[in-house]
């Protein structure tokens, strides 16, 4: 529908002025995430046009990483909404290079790249690398791979595999963890032993499992 809109219809639905709206068409105005938002909400176009980095994010806690994946549309936290509705591949770089992070939203990464197959790749792969977070920026989309198999998405599961391979020839050798540095040595001992084959080719210690993302996920 919005397709067949005139700019002044357009500009009328979006709250601002005709010209405003012409100026950000051609580039010379930036897309403020406010625009960007009601634009996602009236246009219904996909979060991954928010534009990335386009405000002050807040103190990220555990309720902010829960709001922001409910917000998205993560069926695990589908009852919380967040006043700030973050580009997802934003919302996963600052989740994946977070120190600690609560079970429950850790368990809610894979299904980023997995509802949003179309992020920002470039700007993922490249933030990752910056931060030494691609291993598990590599496990996340691995995870979400496994989960598109067990559902039968062979596209979706061939996208993915596509976004893991530049990520394998990056992939650092020292040992990390899945957003949970506090754990203490002796569960680090344990994981060491009973990490999945995923989680020890990414060199994490994890025991994050696919089989454990099938209830969040439907």
């Amino acid at each position: 529908m919005a397709a067949n809109w005139t700019q002044v219809v357009a500009a009328q639905r979006l709250g601002v002025t005709q010209a405003y709206l012409s100026m950000v068409e051609c580039g010379k105005r930036d897309v403020s995430s406010s625009l960007a938002a009601r634009a996602i909400r009236v246009l219904s176009v996909p979060a991954t046009v928010l534009p990335i980095g386009g405000h002050d994010m807040p103190l990220r806690n555990a309720g902010f990483f829960q709001e922001a994946l409910g917000t998205l549309g993560y069926p695990g936290f589908a009852y919380l909404k967040s006043p700030i509705k973050l580009n997802p591949a934003e919302l996963l770089m600052a989740a994946l290079d977070t120190d600690d992070l609560d079970s429950r939203v850790v368990e809610g990464l894979p299904w980023v790249p997995f509802a949003y197959p179309k992020l920002d790749w470039d700007w993922l792969g490249l933030n990752a690398r910056m931060r030494d977070r691609q291993n598990r920026l590599g496990f996340v989309v691995e995870m979400a791979r496994q989960v598109a198999g067990k559902e039968n998405g062979m596209e979706l599961m061939a996208q993915l595999a596509q976004r893991v391979a530049p990520l394998e020839r990056s992939r650092l050798a020292r040992e990390d963890t899945l957003c949970k540095e506090s754990m203490t040595q002796a569960e680090r001992k344990w994981l060491r032993k009973h990490q999945s084959r995923a989680a020890a080719h990414w060199n994490l210690l994890t025991d994050l499992t696919v089989e454990q993302l099938d209830h969040a996920y439907n």
